[in-house]
């Protein structure tokens, strides 16, 4: 059978609770919550892209699926029900599988009742067992190493189920991810060699402890995925303390060898960033601990980036968006002005609109600071519309440049601005005065969906379940103001937030026949994004 028909046939066959299981058994090796993952068909699509599971090792499927006991549906597929010689799904993460599953509703009622003074009750309602072991672990109260909350529950509530925790913490150290008597590992587990870690020579712990230490990155330049990986790699040879601290810290797990090597790299990047942050506090005599909370992606690339603007205008069936063409113009002359490659798609159908997508999340933007993308379209439900009335969405748009899937874009910021509606509402103007003229018209319908993921800013027209207006003589509302506020502001240093808040502010002030609108960013950005100041004169905008 085909794997991804199998596959296609596994996520069928499973109940909401089944997938939840399976997200949660996968936390470690997707390094995301359960609740970020809504299908099973998702959670498959991101455990192929790092590479866990694949049609010549569909090992970790199997795996899964009889440990939430369905051997039948293994038999099915095709699949051997026989137990895995290795697994990569951590002891830990069965152990409270197992124990989710001895709990029933009154005991989980009664557990909750216990933690309310430790977590927030809103955290607990209506949370099933394995949703409150993950509140547990994000406050801290539970984890690998540290199960003595969750032995002390269970005496009140179940003891029978302390005898399932004394048998995990019996396990010989190699059958877990780490010790489980301390939360590093000890002087004498550091001993143990780093071999089996995909292919990494054979290199003790103890001489990495050596503050003389100088690590050979041949084996690693031999692995290279890309240039990205190649150039941050060769950094690794001269920052001894993080390595040696990764080491540390991931030789007791089998994971493989590339997300070791992500570690390494993401321990570089946050070394060399605080580095900065200190120096520059130095500089403005500041104390290091005082510096400045907030840091700022760097923008020193010869050229920003790509900003791709997707501008469908003469719709199949809905008419012509008259005005977008202004838009589209001013937003070239803008983002050509910020020193991004601007790349113009017209009219394009759903296919074609996701197919530029990704084109560009397969581009290589390493030499490059960020990257936009403006669409300019009809809105609807969760997306905006293709020129043939098919759905794009947000989700669509957005995941092609994330960090699993586009992998020179990670810490980088990834920008959306959207025109379109995000409802049918309009809001009322407590004003008057009406509005003269016959050009105004809305993009309609609406989207609700953001980026989980990190370094994300969605630029939207319009809150949630309204409108949004654009004229069919001088553009849009929104994208005018945004490109005007740039203009203006880029100059002054402003960062991003800032400069769309003076968005909101401005558009706010409109209104035609006492109907309102009002812009909204969504985003997950973590520093501020604050553009360099352009050589060249600003352009003239129009209007």
């Amino acid at each position: 059978m085909d794997f991804q028909k199998l596959l296609l046939r596994v996520s069928n066959a499973l109940g909401s609770e089944e997938v939840r299981a399976l997200a949660f058994l996968c936390t470690d090796l997707l390094n995301r919550n359960m609740n970020s993952v809504d299908s099973a068909s998702d959670l498959f699509r991101l455990l192929m892209n790092q590479d866990h599971l694949s049609p010549e090792q569909p090992e970790l499927l199997t795996d899964l699926l009889l440990t939430i006991q369905r051997q039948r549906l293994l038999r099915d597929v095709g699949l051997s029900d026989c137990e895995c010689a290795t697994s990569l799904i951590s002891p830990y993460r069965k152990l409270l599988y197992s124990l989710s599953e001895e709990i029933t509703a009154d005991e989980l009622n009664s557990m909750k009742f216990l933690l309310l003074k430790k977590l927030h009750r809103r955290k607990l309602e209506e949370k099933c067992t394995l949703e409150v072991f993950v509140e547990m672990e994000n406050k801290e109260l539970i984890s690998e190493t540290n199960l003595e909350e969750l032995e002390g529950i269970f005496r009140s509530v179940c003891p029978v189920l302390n005898d399932k925790i004394k048998k995990f913490q019996a396990l010989p150290v190699q059958e877990t991810s780490r010790p489980r008597s301390v939360s590093c590992p000890s002087e004498s587990n550091q001993a143990s060699r780093v071999a089996g870690l995909s292919g990494l020579p054979e290199l003790p712990l103890s001489s990495i402890n050596s503050s003389n230490t100088s690590i050979d990155v041949t084996c690693f330049e031999e692995r290279r995925e890309d240039s990205v990986f190649h150039q941050k790699l060769a950094a690794l040879g001269t920052e001894t303390n993080i390595i040696k601290s990764s080491f540390q810290i991931y030789c007791h797990r089998n994971i493989e060898f590339k997300h070791l090597i992500n570690v390494l790299i993401f321990h570089v990047d946050i070394q060399k960033e605080t580095v900065t942050i200190n120096n520059r506090a130095q500089e403005n005599n500041v104390s290091p601990g005082k510096a400045e909370g907030v840091g700022t992606y760097t923008m020193t690339a010869a050229k920003r980036g790509t900003c791709v603007i997707l501008n469908n205008y003469n719709f199949t069936t809905l008419g012509k968006r008259n005005g977008t063409e202004i838009d589209e113009k001013s937003l070239k002359n803008v983002f050509e002005w910020l020193d991004f490659e601007v790349q113009i798609h017209r009219d394009c159908k759903r296919d074609e609109m996701i197919s530029v997508i990704s084109e560009l999340s397969k581009k290589d933007h390493s030499q490059a600071d960020c990257v936009v993308c403006c669409v300019l379209s009809h809105g609807v439900d969760r997306g905006v519309k293709g020129v043939d009335g098919g759905i794009v969405t947000l989700k669509e748009l957005t995941s092609p440049l994330d960090g699993l899937n586009c992998r020179s874009l990670v810490n980088k910021p990834k920008l959306f601005f959207i025109q379109a509606c995000q409802g049918n509402l309009e809001q009322r103007s407590v004003e008057s005065d009406s509005h003269e003229g016959s050009q105004i018209s809305s993009d309609a319908k609406k989207m609700k969906s953001i980026p989980a993921e990190a370094d994300f800013l969605l630029g939207m027209a319009t809150v949630p379940f309204h409108v949004s207006f654009r004229d069919g003589k001088t553009g849009s509302w929104y994208i005018q103001s945004l490109c005007q506020n740039l203009v203006k502001m880029v100059p002054r240093s402003e960062d991003l937030l800032s400069i769309l808040t003076k968005v909101n502010a401005d558009v706010s002030e409109k209104y035609y026949n006492m109907k309102k609108q009002m812009p909204q960013p969504a985003y997950s950005l973590r520093k501020k994004v604050i553009f360099p100041v352009p050589k060249a004169p600003p352009p003239s905008l129009s209007n």
